[in-house]
This record gives C-alpha cells, sequence and structure tokens, in this order.
C-alpha cells in the first residue's frame, strides 16, 4: 500500500536523527528565504539612490521588474518539477550562493545591459531554483503534526530577518552618507555588500546541513526515472484538493496585495495623516509578519490549519469592508487599529495556506510540481492586479476609488473563505472514511 506524503512525514520525523537538527534546518531555511529576495527590492527604500547610481530612469527601473516577474510567473511550473529531480537543499545553496554573486557584479553599478543580465539572473536563481524548493524542503522535514508552525515560522521569520537586515542595511547607508560624508553610491555600494555577504554565507552552509535521515522518495534517481511530466500533471489535475488549495491562495493574495494600498490610502483618503505618520502605521504592520505567521502557524497545529485559516480570511475579509465603511466609524484610533489588524490576519492566511497543503494527499515524489502549480495560480495576481488597482484609481480619484478597490478585495475575500469551507468538509469527508 503507497503511503501519503503526511504518513511519509509523521516516518520520518519518527526516525529523525532528534528535534534539534530539523529546527537547525528550518532556522537555515528561514534565514534563506529572508536573506535572498530584499536585495532584488532594495527600490522599496532605495529607489532615488538606485536612479542616480546606475543613472537609468524610472522607466528603465520599471522594465527590470517587469522582466523579474515574468520570469517569476513562468519559474513557478518548472522550480516545482526541478525540486522534485533535485535535492532541495542543493538548489537552495545554488540559489543562495548566485543570487550573492550576481549582487557584488550589482555593487559595481554596471551599465544598463549588464543590469538586465543580473536581473534575469536573479528571476532564474531566487524564481526556478529557489521557490518550490524552499517550500518543498519545509513540508519534507516537518512532522504531519508539525505543518503549520513550520510554515509559520517560515514566512513570519522571513519578514523578522528581513526587518533585522534592512534595519543594519539603512544604519551602514546613514554611517557611509551621514557620518563619514561619502557618495550615496559608496553607501549603497556597503548596502549591496551586506546582502550579498548574507546570502553567500548562507548558501555555504545549506551545503553543510544533512538531511535527517533518508526519506522513502527522496533523491531517488530510480524513481525520478520513471516519472512522466505529462502523467503527473494529469494525477494533479485529477486532485481537486489542489485546485481548492490554489484557489485559497490566490484569493489570500490579494488580500496582500491589498496592504500595499494602505500608506497610500491613509494619506489620501482625507483622514489628516502626514507621510510620516503613514508609513510610520504601515511599518508597525510589517513587524506584524513574525506575529502573525508563527502566531498562526501554532493555533493551525494546535486546533487545525484549515480552521484557522478560514477564520482570518473571513475577519481579513471582514477588515476590508471596515476600510470602505470608516467615515461612519469616524475614529482615528479604529483606523490604525484596524489596518494593523488587517495586517496581523495577512500573515497568519501566508504562514498557513503551504501548511493546508499536507491534507490533500499528493504524492511526495511529486509535491514539488503541485506547489509549482498551485503558484502559477495564486501568484497570478501580481501580473494584473497592479492594473486593476491603477486603473481603478485614475477613474475614481480620492477616497471612493479606495472604497472600490477594496470592496473588490473583499468579494474575493469571500470567495477564499468559500474554497476554503469547501476543502474543510473535502477533508473531513475522507477521513470520515
Amino acid at each position: 500500500m503507497s503511503r501519503t506524503s503526511a504518513q511519509i512525514a509523521d516516518l520520518a520525523g519518527t526516525h529523525e536523527n532528534g528535534k534539534a537538527q530539523r529546527y537547525i534546518q528550518l532556522m537555515l531555511l528561514v534565514l534563506a528565504a529572508g536573506a535572498i529576495y530584499p536585495v532584488l527590492y532594495l527600490r522599496q527604500v532605495y529607489q532615488s539612490t538606485m536612479l542616480e547610481v546606475f543613472a537609468i530612469s524610472n522607466t528603465e527601473l520599471g522594465y527590470l521588474y517587469s522582466m523579474l516577474g515574468t520570469l517569476f510567473l513562468v519559474s513557478y511550473l518548472p522550480s516545482g518539477w526541478l525540486a522534485d529531480r533535485i535535492a532541495p537543499r542543493y538548489l537552495i545553496s545554488f540559489s543562495l550562493v548566485t543570487t550573492g554573486l550576481l549582487a557584488l557584479w550589482y555593487s559595481t553599478a554596471p551599465g544598463f545591459d549588464s543590469l538586465l543580465v543580473i536581473y534575469a539572473g536573479w528571476g532564474i536563481s531566487t524564481g526556478l531554483t529557489f521557490w518550490a524548493s524552499v517550500i518543498k524542503r519545509v513540508k519534507m522535514i516537518a512532522r504531519h503534526s508539525e505543518q503549520g508552525r513550520f510554515f509559520g515560522v517560515l514566512d513570519g521569520g522571513r519578514g523578522l530577518v528581513e526587518a533585522l537586515l534592512a534595519t543594519v542595511a539603512i544604519a551602514l547607508f546613514a554611517y557611509a552618507t551621514e557620518t563619514q560624508g561619502q557618495s550615496v553610491k559608496v553607501g549603497f555600494t556597503h548596502v549591496v555588500y551586506l546582502y550579498a555577504a548574507t546570502c553567500i554565507v548562507i548558501g555555504v552552509l545549506m551545503l553543510g546541513v544533512r538531511d535527517p535521515k533518508a526519506r522513502v522518495e527522496d533523491d531517488s534517481p530510480a524513481e525520478h526515472q520513471k516519472n512522466n511530466l505529462l502523467r503527473d500533471l494529469k494525477t494533479l489535475a485529477r486532485i481537486p484538493e489542489l485546485w481548492l488549495v490554489a484557489a485559497i491562495v490566490f484569493c489570500g493574495y490579494h488580500i496582500f496585495w491589498a496592504t500595499y494600498s494602505f500608506s497610500a490610502y491613509l494619506q489620501e483618503g482625507g483622514f489628516g495623516l502626514s507621510a510620516v505618520m503613514a508609513g510610520t502605521i504601515t511599518t508597525v504592520k510589517l513587524w506584524m509578519r513574525p506575529i502573525g505567521g508563527i502566531g498562526g502557524g501554532y493555533l493551525g497545529d494546535k486546533f487545525s490549519n484549515i480552521s484557522v485559516l478560514i477564520a482570518a480570511l473571513a475577519l481579513a475579509t471582514l477588515g476590508m469592508l471596515g476600510l470602505i465603511v470608516f467615515p461612519a466609524l469616524n475614529s482615528l484610533a479604529v483606523l490604525i487599529a484596524l489596518v494593523i489588524f488587517i495586517g496581523l490576519l495577512t500573515y497568519a492566511i501566508r504562514g498557513l495556506y503551504w501548511a493546508i497543503l499536507d491534507n490533500c494527499q499528493i504524492p511526495l515524489r511529486i509535491t514539488g510540481l503541485a506547489i509549482g502549480i498551485i503558484s502559477v495560480v495564486g501568484y497570478s495576481p501580481d501580473v494584473f492586479i497592479p492594473l486593476v488597482n491603477g486603473w481603478i484609481a485614475d477613474a475614481f480619484p480620492g477616497f471612493l476609488g479606495y472604497q472600490i478597490y477594496f470592496g473588490y478585495i473583499a468579494v474575493i475575500g469571500t470567495l477564499g473563505v468559500i474554497a476554503a469551507l469547501t476543502l474543510q468538509k473535502r477533508i473531513g469527508n475522507k477521513a470520515g472514511h
């Protein structure tokens, strides 16, 4: 009789060399995920500096990120396929070291043609060889009863690492440019060096950590040779639970995207908040990531991952409706609390929607491919939400535009709750047989 991925995960946990080793691996994965992406998105803090250092326009910067996003989208499916054929830790190590080496090239402030090559390389090293490998790796080292907390720690811990690195980076930049009186180019170089060195060091460490135990279906060339991509895709396409998870990620990711508009909403919604005040509130929201991600994961393991996810989706959707009717509430304190609360729920959702995959009875052999399929569907909002948001903002300026946009997000959030309830029912029915 074939084992489910959940049974295999429990088997691995039973024979592991020790709980500490799995947690050490989880911490390395948290560090990897927290370190690898910020260097790609330094524009969040240093956009004006980047334009000056690289001597490029906003339009050219847009081209770089458009290409990066496109590469991510086309990489998700082959990323999963690759993670099923090469041990994830090797792929993760390659991704980190390659990203770090490209960052060193980036620090030399090369021309635009070279920047295109660097961003294309980052698209491959953080998309094709990294994404599905990390998700699969976490799923492999976590027992069935630990899926919620492990994925919660991954997302929450990643946010904490990003925040800490960003704090160190801005301190280095300020020291170079203000204390030492050096150029912004020198300061920016120090920032890139920090991220490059962090990626390379963690990449090397990943190579030195062995698996807790050789998995039944892991790293077996003979098993991989039996794989047939078309047959595997057909197998996955026949699993309704997989498509429900994809729908949940799709809807949950909409809510996450809505949080990108909170700062502008606070400034332009007629609440009398300055840019500094709005920025402070949204920064506090960012610090909700470790709390929401880790807390949601632990609650999921204690009660039920799918039940906690349903509650978080429902409450976040209600929060969006609260932002729409805010003028009737007439309380700035309530508005600030609502923004932070939605942020907390959003990160709980992100920490849980990969944990529920363990209940879908997907063979471990093709789990990476399943992650790839879910990612293509679930993260497709990256392509069209900016267009939807921009069109609504231009067509309905001011507070009305935000009401319409958040209303759209609330509708999608409701669909997410329905998808999660449907998945919960299907899982319950199968468990009852």
